[in-house]
């Protein structure tokens, strides 16, 4: 499926697990100081997806051009009625190009032909980019705490969008 020119999205392929916990604990890293628990939780979240995925109600796409990989985002059981966005992220070089919304629209798509009710997320406040693109798809806020588990104080955020 082409949403650009120059980049499309397509399902997850051997050796795109690896690729994402990489990118995602790199960008961590450098951007918000998130280092060893980050890329711990990330490695954790892409190998349960393999181990336990559901194919028809569960799918990683990979937003893409040239063979390189721009973004990424998975959508994941969390039960029969909810479905729960994860790993969302696009190269900072993809920016601006329309692949985080066109990932977290993708999911939503997903998750009404899987027959889920609604759509789950966490995320962080400080991850302002992402926040925009869920509130512009309909999610809303549905709670916050602060926790340090990746090596100081950040705010995380619950995040709902109702299908049905």
């Amino acid at each position: 499926m082409s949403n650009e020119a120059d980049w499309q999205l397509r399902t997850f392929r051997t050796g795109d697990m690896g690729l994402i916990t990489a990118r995602q604990s790199i960008l961590y890293g450098e951007g918000y100081g998130w280092g060893r628990s980050m890329e711990a939780l990330i490695g954790e979240i892409s190998s349960a997806f393999l181990r336990n995925f559901k194919d028809g109600r569960e799918q990683c796409w990979i937003a893409e051009r040239d063979g390189q990989m721009l973004g990424a985002v998975f959508l994941v059981e969390d039960d029969a009625e909810t479905a729960r966005l994860r790993l969302l992220h696009v190269e900072p070089e993809a920016r601006g190009m329309g692949i985080g919304s066109a990932l977290v629209h993708q999911c939503t798509d997903f998750a009404r032909e899987a027959g889920y009710h609604r759509i789950v997320l966490w995320t962080h406040a400080v991850l302002h980019s992402a926040r925009r693109l869920y509130a512009a798809e309909g999610y809303v806020l549905t709670g916050s705490e602060t926790h340090d588990d990746f090596g100081k104080p950040e705010v995380s955020e619950h995040w709902l969008l109702e299908l049905a």
